[in-house]
């Protein structure tokens, strides 16, 4: 394990653990042996006795921030369940190339995978699933905009589409590789800084944040 992508537990308990993801680390294996280094797999050697497929949700590997992985079958129906019906509570936190002049607003693009250039996504008003994000802006620095995400959808690239996008807010996420000016992996400034959800065994409402790290 890399020391600079040390897993942060931000809470655990028998059903499951909140883990702060650092940008840069994959939620769940990717293919290939070079790529089984992930949130779920140290969750695994961490908990003995963690599900073979403990992630519920998963973040980009650029993305970083807060994280659910269930460590029992029970957990991860009911904590999947609640992600699936939109009943968690998500926000997200970003820094964009250039200086955004609205004040906040409603997204709604329809996008699908680029099966040709994988993992791409490409707007599509035909074949495409819509995804749906409120957004606010924070604050403007030196010429690029700190903006607040409240995705209502959970799409693959949602965020980094509807910020790139000409027909989102036009400006990319600082560090993109994919739909911005980034270079490599771990550059990218978008991170899940609040994540809430109920207990899945009492039902509490549990609410869990993380400091921007930009």
């Amino acid at each position: 394990m890399q020391a600079e992508k040390v897993l942060n537990i931000v809470h655990e308990d028998e059903d499951f653990v909140v883990v702060d993801k650092v940008s840069g680390m994959l939620s769940v294996p990717g293919r290939g042996p070079e790529k089984t280094d992930c949130v779920s797999n140290r969750v695994r050697i961490l908990y003995p006795g963690c599900i073979e497929q403990p992630a519920v949700h998963r973040l980009d590997m650029d993305t970083s921030g807060l994280m659910v992985v269930a460590r029992n079958v029970a957990a991860h129906r009911n904590l999947s369940i609640q992600f699936h019906r939109r009943q968690t509570r998500k926000r997200y936190v970003a820094l964009l190339e250039g200086e955004l002049s609205g004040e906040r607003g409603r997204l709604e693009l329809p996008f699908r995978l680029d099966i040709e250039n994988r993992p791409m996504q490409i707007y599509d008003p035909v074949h495409g699933k819509v995804g749906i994000t409120h957004w606010e802006r924070i604050s403007i620095e030196n010429g690029r905009t700190r903006v607040a995400f409240t995705p209502v959808t959970g799409r693959t690239h949602q965020l980094r589409i509807h910020s790139a996008h000409e027909m989102g807010l036009g400006i990319p996420i600082v560090g993109d590789p994919l739909y911005g000016r980034g270079t490599g992996p771990g550059q990218l400034k978008l991170h899940a800084s609040e994540l809430g959800f109920s207990h899945p065994s009492s039902d509490e409402e549990l609410a869990f944040s993380s400091p921007i790290p930009f």
